[in-house]
């Protein structure tokens, strides 16, 4: 029997309408999306399936309705008896995966990324600073960039997304000069982000002790399955840990190419991405093409997914 992995996506994969068919075809989920919505007295049903598209983007608004929306379909595979071994979430998604491991409810779990998004936003506007992605460099490779426009101003890697697919952080005009010195240094694509803020970077410092404050007054309970953190890269239990490196989280790279690793060396034989979207299935065909990996974020998947399940 496979070893299921679930995998949850993090900002960016939201889009207006996501878990809607979901929420149609099922009274759990329905209830679901009303005890999210009354934790934060925010109507995250409209705001997901009706928009508008811009206020969906409010980093406020995307991470409490990406996290709902996967929660959704969690429950949906967990109906049909398809629960993981192992859970890992891309930065936001870290949120959906503890909800996963039963160390965070739901209620708990939407209220930390409401707040989430809150200090994130403020962050950006207090401290301004921007991403890129950087395409075809290694990390190495791009850490002596990195060290190159330190002398413009601060600039980090904020997301290890595959070994030759890496996301930069800082301030606006040391990012930009990290960008133009790849694009001269044998990059196959150079793309500046659409962010409110320099994310996973030290801009984020303040939001990071706001999210200290957050954590603290809520439960973390001990993971009932493999759980592997975006910081270290490697599996942790104690609520400790786990609540210390999500603070970590929030002005560290996701270590994605290494939380991929770890769920493959834990035999993880089936990787699910739990939520709306694909593009974790696409990293990982990058990481490991031979991992077997399917989407649960529609009706569809689920049904194809439990037929596959069911026929080995």
């Amino acid at each position: 029997m496979d070893r299921v992995a679930f995998i949850f996506p993090g900002q960016g994969s939201q889009l207006v309408g996501m878990a809607r068919d979901l929420y149609d075809n099922s009274q759990a989920v329905r209830e679901i999306y009303e005890r999210a919505s009354e934790a934060i007295a925010v109507d995250l049903a409209s705001i997901s399936f009706e928009g508008p598209e811009s206020e969906l983007k409010k980093t406020v608004n995307t991470q409490p309705a990406l996290l709902t929306a996967s929660a959704a379909s969690l429950a949906l595979l967990r109906e049909r008896d398809i629960v993981p071994y192992a859970v890992a979430g891309h930065s936001l998604g870290e949120y959906s995966a503890l909800l996963a491991a039963g160390s965070l409810s739901l209620e708990d779990a939407v209220r930390a990324v409401r707040e989430r998004g809150r200090l994130m936003y403020e962050a950006g506007l207090e401290t301004p600073g921007t991403m890129a992605a950087i395409v075809g460099l290694t990390e190495e490779e791009i850490e002596q960039i990195l060290k190159e426009a330190a002398d413009v101003g601060l600039v980090q890697i904020a997301n290890l997304n595959t070994p030759t697919q890496i996301v930069i952080s800082g301030e606006v005009d040391a990012v930009r000069a990290a960008m133009d010195i790849a694009a001269t240094s044998n990059a196959r694509r150079v793309v500046e982000l659409k962010v409110s803020g320099a994310f996973h970077s030290d801009l984020l410092t303040a939001a990071s002790t706001g999210m200290e404050s957050v954590l603290q007054g809520i439960s973390i309970e001990r993971p009932q399955c493999v759980f592997v953190a975006n910081v270290t890269g490697g599996a942790l239990e104690d609520p400790r840990d786990i609540r210390r490196r999500l603070v970590e989280q929030m002005v560290s790279p996701v270590r994605w190419v290494e939380c991929t690793k770890a769920l493959v060396n834990r035999k993880a034989s089936l990787f699910l991405e739990v939520g709306p979207g694909n593009v974790l299935r696409g990293l990982l065909r990058k990481i490991d093409p031979e991992v077997r990996t399917m989407s649960a974020g529609t009706m569809s998947d689920i049904e194809k997914l439990s037929a596959a399940i069911a026929t080995g």
